[in-house]
């Protein structure tokens, strides 16, 4: 029978053996600056080009959002999320939360946020693909999809951009599923993806460190659900305003063009 004492003892056995395992890679997959593993690289730019190459598919997700308070305490905020896409220039995104009720709708013409809670939605004219439409929405209105760079069709150029260390943390799982857990570090973020191993590559799990925030708050979106061969309906990305639904203006953002070009 264990004692007290045997309890203690194994707890800092198990205790040594985790710092151990935490500081045993070797010194070159340290991420030291200027240092890119290539297979690391290869491993990031199959999964990318092979998302991009899917025509139609739909995601499920769990999100994590951490808020740093004036007092440096973190606090925590979880999100689900459904998104639709269709290329090139069909997207939705239904989002439920702490802090948002929210569907997102892009038929190719236009962008529309709907707050079924609140009873309200405002569309805009928007551009005619849904890497032109992520832009404008970004840089015009401060909307950014969780994750979205991962939508576009160049995503590995995006995810690479000042990227100055990237290396294999290892196998892992991730979305219920066997992933290779990559980690990455640019000026601003540092940021780790699990993308799934075998024929479909696809990403599982994404973490973003802001550095350039106090006290490094973290976001954080698994990916429990992909299917790549969904049927969608004429309806998925065209919202109808229900009856009892107002209209409302965006809020631009300052210096910003609301029309799309």
């Amino acid at each position: 029978m264990l004692t007290k004492k045997d309890y203690g003892g194994g707890i800092r056995l198990m205790m040594a053996v985790a710092l151990f395992m935490t500081i045993s890679f070797p010194p070159a997959t340290l991420g030291d600056p200027g240092a890119v593993d290539a297979e690391a690289k290869a491993l990031l730019q199959r999964a990318t080009e092979y998302l991009a190459g899917q025509q139609k598919f739909s995601v499920d997700t769990e999100s994590s959002l951490e808020v740093v308070l004036t007092s440096g305490q973190k606090i925590q905020f979880d999100h689900l999320a459904r998104l639709s896409l269709e290329r090139p220039n069909k997207l939705r995104a239904e989002r439920l939360g702490d802090l948002v009720d929210q569907v997102f709708y892009y038929d190719g013409a236009s962008l529309t946020l709907h707050n079924p809670g609140d009873g309200v939605y405002a569309t805009l004219p928007a551009p005619g693909t849904i890497e032109e439409m992520l832009d404008f929405a970004r840089e015009s209105l401060d909307i950014i999809a969780p994750a979205g760079d991962l939508l576009y069709r160049n995503a590995f150029e995006l995810l690479m951009k000042d990227v100055n260390s990237g290396f294999i943390v290892g196998m892992s799982v991730a979305g219920g599923v066997r992933c290779h857990h990559l980690a990455f570090r640019a000026p601003h973020v540092d940021w780790q993806i699990w993308i799934q191993e075998g024929n479909e590559p696809l990403p599982r799990k994404l973490v973003i460190t802001s550095l350039d925030v106090e006290n490094a708050p973290q976001f954080a979106v698994v990916m429990t659900q992909w299917n790549i061969a969904p049927e969608f309906d004429g309806q998925t990305f065209v919202f109808t305003p229900p009856a009892d639904a107002v209209g409302i203006e965006f809020l631009p953002v300052a210096g910003s063009n609301t029309q799309a070009e």
